[in-house]
């Protein structure tokens, strides 16, 4: 019986970590080549903000080309200067539907919002989860309360 796998990747919040911890980017390709190996991925959904800016543009079509649904949400500036565009409830809707479907679910993303949404759907649905994070930059009760957490380090960065 084939492993089935649903990945979830908060962007921002690994672009802003790996890049905080080691000045360097995440590699998808290479994630996605890791993750091939424990089963079928029958989805995988990255999660950012559409600036429409080139870079991010060509950065969307790579995942795309590499197996990624993306989704994006439009980067709004607050009227005091800061921004905002949280996926946070986005992506838990999705974990919670994906959840009745595959045997794994993998999220990508430091964000502690997540533990509770780890929790329930460990105990509700069965389902394996895997977390991955910077370390020092993820948050302890994500870390915990995942089956599996995965270090983001030199191995998956490029």
């Amino acid at each position: 019986m084939t492993n089935k796998i649903a990945i979830f990747v908060d962007v921002q919040n690994i672009y802003y970590t790996t890049r905080d911890a080691y000045k360097r980017q995440f590699n998808y390709r290479k994630f996605w080549e890791r993750v091939s190996e424990q089963g079928e991925i029958v989805t995988a959904i990255a999660y950012a903000t559409d600036r429409n800016i080139d870079s991010q543009i060509k950065f969307q079509d790579a995942l795309r080309h590499i197996g990624f649904t993306v989704k994006l949400k439009p980067y709004i500036t607050r009227k005091d200067g800061s921004a905002k565009a949280d996926w946070d409830v986005g992506i838990t809707i999705d974990v919670l539907d994906m959840s009745k479907e595959v045997d794994t679910v993998i999220l990508l993303s430091g964000d502690g919002d997540f533990d509770l949404l780890i929790e329930k759907i460990k105990h509700e649905y069965g389902v394996r989860t895997e977390v991955y994070g910077v370390p020092e930059l993820t948050a302890n009760t994500v870390k915990n309360t995942a089956d599996h957490f995965r270090r983001i380090d030199a191995d998956l960065l490029q």
